[in-house]
This record gives structure tokens, C-alpha cells and sequence, in this order.
């Protein structure tokens, strides 16, 4: 009866253990960043529209964030810490301010008979210039059968997946209009 009861508590208290880690710059995004000459770039608020189910198999808990922060929130940030590392950033006297509207949000533990997962994103982003673009990310992963498991490598896949769709942001033929600073 104890080891049951330990075992439904260990499944219970790994739950709280789905968190994406906090987001990493990446190399490939800093370096298109540079090369866009952007610059005095502000980061407003990220929103969603879309309907995102955040269970992960039902009842073995939901996805989480660092910091207690919004799947919204999460991709927010990581723009800022982007636009800051390419030494783009300026909150306060930007030309231009980026705002996001996150219209597309789903993840899948099982999307293939081979054990892949994915998550789907979709980001329009606005520009105080009045320009605006969208972007969308389709990212696989491995996968697992095994629910603990499978919910870890969602958790894990949400950075990467993030970092693909901010580097569609700024490597798109639009981010130069977007970041340009009205005359």
C-alpha cells in the first residue's frame, strides 16, 4: 500500500516538473538581427487570441513557465533578450516598438506512430511604424509513449520552438519595414 502510494505521489508532484527552461539567445538570430540595422527597438505587450490547452496527457499536470510567465510573456521576452544581445534594444527612447499577437498556439505529445511530438505557432507582430507581419512555426521533436516522458520533451521543445519562430520573425523580407522608424 505504501509504495502506491508514494508511487501516485511522485507521479503526482512530477507534474509541477513540465517547465521549458529559460530562454537562450540564438547565435543564427543574432546574427541576422545585426545585419538588419535595426536600432532604438522597444518591445511592447504580447498578447494572445489563440485557445491553447496546456494538459499534457490529461490528468499528469500542465506545462508551466519559468518565472510564472505567460506562453505569451515567454515569447516577449524572448525578442527583448535577442534585440538586447544584438545591442538593439532601447526602452527608453525607441524609434519603433514591437508588439505581438500570438494567433496560433497547440502543442501534440504524439504526433507520429514513431513517437514525435510538435508544436505549432503562430505570431502576428505590429510595428508602431504601422507595418506588420505573421509568422508561423511548425517544430517537431522526439517524443515518447511514456507519459512522464513525453510531457518533459514538450516542456523541453517549447525554447527551441520559440527561438524558430522569432528567427522567422527576423530573418522575414518584412522585419526591415517593421523595424524601420517612421519619418
Amino acid at each position: 500500500m505504501k509504495t502506491i502510494l508514494v508511487a501516485i505521489s511522485l507521479l503526482v508532484l512530477g507534474a509541477c516538473t513540465n517547465a521549458p527552461q529559460r530562454y537562450g539567445i540564438s547565435a543564427d538570430n543574432n546574427t541576422a538581427l545585426r545585419a538588419s540595422g535595426g536600432r532604438n527597438i522597444s518591445v511592447g505587450q504580447f498578447t494572445k487570441t489563440a485557445e491553447f490547452e496546456n494538459n499534457c496527457r490529461g490528468i499528469y499536470g500542465q506545462l508551466s513557465l519559468p518565472d510564472n510567465m505567460s506562453f505569451e510573456g515567454y515569447i516577449q521576452k524572448g525578442l527583448i533578450d535577442e534585440l538586447k544581445v544584438a545591442g538593439m534594444f532601447d526602452e527608453k527612447e525607441p524609434k519603433v516598438v514591437l508588439s505581438g499577437v500570438i494567433e496560433k498556439l497547440a502543442f501534440s505529445t504524439l504526433t507520429r506512430l514513431t513517437g514525435g511530438g510538435s508544436w505549432d505557432i503562430g505570431l502576428r507582430v505590429n510595428s508602431s511604424n504601422g507595418k506588420s507581419t505573421y509568422v508561423s512555426e511548425h517544430y517537431e521533436f522526439d517524443s515518447s509513449i511514456q507519459v512522464w516522458a513525453a510531457c518533459s520533451q514538450t516542456a523541453n521543445a517549447y525554447m527551441p520552438a520559440v527561438q524558430n519562430i522569432l528567427g522567422k520573425l527576423i530573418k522575414s523580407p518584412d522585419f526591415k519595414a517593421l523595424v524601420a522608424p517612421t519619418n
